[in-house]
């Protein structure tokens, strides 16, 4: 039993009947309350639950003048039982942990950051969509308070988790553009962490092409620009002659994606031989005009598995085969949300359920 004292206040009036859970665009209904604990005097304080509302920032605030920032992304589901469930929350608290070392952020302990989370969906549980491919998003994320101008580290932060009831991320395959121009992470720096500065940096890019008319930008190596890195809004696999690949993840420029990692697993417990290693895009290209490109598919907590319709290199767009004849991401996906929705057997312990105690 958890030894974290939680306050609570309960908002006035729920909002829950205000949303239409026929119709969830992605990151546009947000549920009652909030999580936050701050950081101040050397540990984390105050640990609370309230009303879901806007903060109060000092404008010398230094999160929005250096960018100590960093976030999380899980989902929670109903099981069959109506228990809510979480999948494999401790790889997101361990990232997490990740990202605030390498952003000089102190770090959370699991017992508060558990605490946390199963607090918040116990009381907002009645926000938990019930539709096919629907969730609870949940949104960690920790950034620094100090009101100070100057370059240091801070001494003061803030964590906090919300929740978002939403439905598909994407509702079609996507299209992606694979870039030679700009660069998402360099070896020695950031690309690993999830911090706010990565995507940052990444939206002006990911505009251009969008204006073009595709979805996604699949970034390319820093050094060489000839090796597939991830793309922004998950990580990517190449099935090339029944040989299952993703770009490995010892440079420190991709994020350690928790749905990646499940695949794998997932993918080796069904027999496909899996590898992590550097994959060209002329090794890509030549499969595909060998004919052996099989599948494409990203794989990310918002976006779960989502297949590639095709990309575009240095003017010539690539076409992917149909959905319906891409034998590995169907049966991984199928596989895969049976489990994060509690409907079969969870043989890797991956789903955590939350204990309910609240009451209306």
């Amino acid at each position: 039993m958890s030894t974290i004292n939680i306050s609570i206040e309960r908002a006035k009036e729920s909002g829950v009947g205000n949303i239409d859970f026929n119709d969830l665009p992605f990151g546009k209904n947000f549920s009652d309350h909030m999580f936050i604990a701050d950081y101040y005097d050397g540990e984390w304080r105050d640990a609370r639950i309230v009303p879901f509302a806007d903060f109060t920032l000092h404008p010398a605030t230094s999160a929005i003048h250096y960018g100590q920032a960093i976030f999380e992304g899980m989902k929670a589901e109903l099981a069959p039982d109506g228990q809510p469930i979480v999948f494999r929350p401790l790889k997101n608290w361990n990232r997490l942990n990740k990202s605030a070392q390498r952003m000089a952020i102190p770090p959370i302990s699991q017992e508060l950051f558990m605490a946390a989370l199963d607090t918040l969906i116990d009381i907002d549980k009645d926000f938990i969509p019930t539709a096919p491919l629907s969730s609870l998003y949940i949104r960690p994320f920790m950034f620094a308070t100090e009101k100070y101008v100057g370059i240091r580290v801070a001494e003061n932060y803030r964590f906090c988790i919300f929740t978002s009831p939403v439905g598909a991320y994407y509702s079609r395959p996507v299209r992606v553009f694979v870039s030679d121009k700009y660069v998402r992470a360099a070896p020695g720096g950031a690309g690993f962490a999830k911090a706010a500065g990565n995507y940052g940096a990444a939206m002006m890019p990911t505009w251009e092409v969008q204006k073009m008319g595709y979805d996604q930008l699949l970034w390319l190596d820093a050094i060489e620009h000839k090796y597939f890195q991830e793309i922004g809004t998950m990580n990517v696999f190449f099935v090339i002659d029944g040989v299952l690949i993703t770009p490995g993840l010892d440079q420190g420029t991709i994020l350690e994606g928790v749905t990646r990692d499940s695949l794998i697993q997932l993918a080796q417990d069904e027999g496909y031989v899996v590898q992590e290693r550097d994959v060209s895009v002329d090794e890509v290209i030549h499969a595909y005009n060998d004919g052996k490109l099989q599948d494409m598919f990203g794989a990310g907590t918002a976006a779960v598995v989502s297949y590639i319709g095709g990309f575009h290199y240095k003017g010539v767009d690539y076409e992917l085969p149909p959905v319906e004849k891409r034998e590995v991401s169907n049966k991984l996906r199928a596989r895969l949300m049976d489990i994060k929705s509690g409907l079969v057997v969870d043989k890797f312990n991956w789903v955590h359920h939350v204990p309910v105690t609240q009451s209306v």
